[in-house]
């Protein structure tokens, strides 16, 4: 394998002009620095990254840390911020947490051992205050995606949960529904707890009252519980509508239901949050509130590389992106 004193030799110039033409520092005429690039070519010689970073003390790598890596909405936020990540000449390192507060706190201590520049996370829980606080610690720049933290100040790029639910359930109840569940992701995130607010207030205006025994909490990410289907089954009356947190508890609720032999939408109406990519089905079936999830990964990196680079910024920043309801076939007029 080439080295830089085989490249220096074959240039005819001295190591130290070749350290030069790598880091791009120092001053190095035109002529001399194209002698240095072919030589380079020639030799086919790869500078060695990290030797470079230590110096610089940058590694232009930065982490993801999302809490379910199957479900399309985080796999296209990973999208979004290694597409501008590249653009900036970063790499980004992918870390699954599984909704596991101690999973994510090895991730964060990964992040720390290989010195990343930067993190973008998606906190598996408020739990994940403590796993915050070590990037804090250690000087290491963060952006917050899609879930807030009680008393952690910091840039952070999420979608409207409480506006989005508003509109799902508001659906539901000028198609005709009246008995209303919704079975939410596990209550120790902001996104679920925004997500029940915004289903509470709307049965508050539209004066169908709130009623304790249609909530079942659930996960985002893990099996679903088919006990609790068959607990909202079993309330007076029937739900003919559930509001479920996320796609996937949303596919789990249909699979139940149907072995339960009742049919979605005639029997039991399903809106839920995010959705599947539709070029995976033939015919997309769920009402669902999508997020521009590319665009939380882009942004948020975006925000993180100018912290890193120092651009003068307001902070903390809150951007906030709006969802759209799309209408499909898992919610219809209700005509009973």
């Amino acid at each position: 394998m080439s080295n830089i004193h085989d490249v220096a030799k074959l240039a005819n110039v001295s190591s130290m002009t070749v350290s030069r033409v790598i880091n791009g520092k120092g001053y190095v005429k035109e002529q001399t620095r194209r002698k240095v690039v072919e030589a380079m070519k020639q030799l086919n010689y790869v500078p060695n990254g990290l030797a470079r970073s230590l110096v610089r003390k940058k590694t232009h790598t930065l982490a993801l840390i999302v809490p379910d890596i199957r479900n399309p909405f985080f796999t296209t936020v990973a999208r979004g911020t290694e597409d501008m990540a590249l653009k900036q000449d970063y790499r980004v390192v992918l870390c699954n947490s599984d909704e596991n507060v101690k999973k994510e706190k090895h991730y964060v201590e990964m992040c720390l051992s290989i010195r990343v520049d930067g993190a973008i996370v998606v906190p598996a829980s408020d739990a994940s205050k403590q796993n915050i606080k070590l990037l804090t610690d250690f000087g290491i720049p963060f952006v917050l995606i899609d879930r807030e933290i009680d008393g952690v100040k910091a840039d952070i790029v999420r979608g409207d949960s409480i506006m989005g639910a508003r509109q799902l359930v508001q659906h539901l109840i000028d198609a005709g529904h009246q008995h209303i569940a919704i079975i939410t992701g596990n209550l120790s995130t902001s996104t679920s707890r925004d997500r029940l607010l915004g289903y509470q207030q709307v049965l508050a205006e539209a004066g169908l009252g709130f009623r304790p025994d249609y909530v079942k909490e659930s996960s985002y990410s893990s099996a679903l519980d088919p006990a609790l289907i068959d607990e909202l089954l079993a309330c007076s009356p029937r739900p003919t509508a559930i509001f479920t947190a996320n796609n996937f508890v949303a596919v789990q609720t249909i699979h139940f239901l149907r072995q339960r032999g009742l049919s979605v939408p005639e029997d039991c109406a399903i809106v839920t949050f995010d959705d599947y990519d539709p070029l995976s089905l033939p015919e997309p079936f769920l009402t669902a509130a999508t997020q521009p999830a590319y665009n939380f990964g882009s942004l948020a990196t975006q925000m993180l590389l100018e912290v890193i680079d120092g651009v003068p910024v307001p902070s903390p920043r809150k951007m906030i992106l709006q969802p759209e309801v799309i209408i499909r076939k898992s919610s219809v007029t209700h005509t009973r």
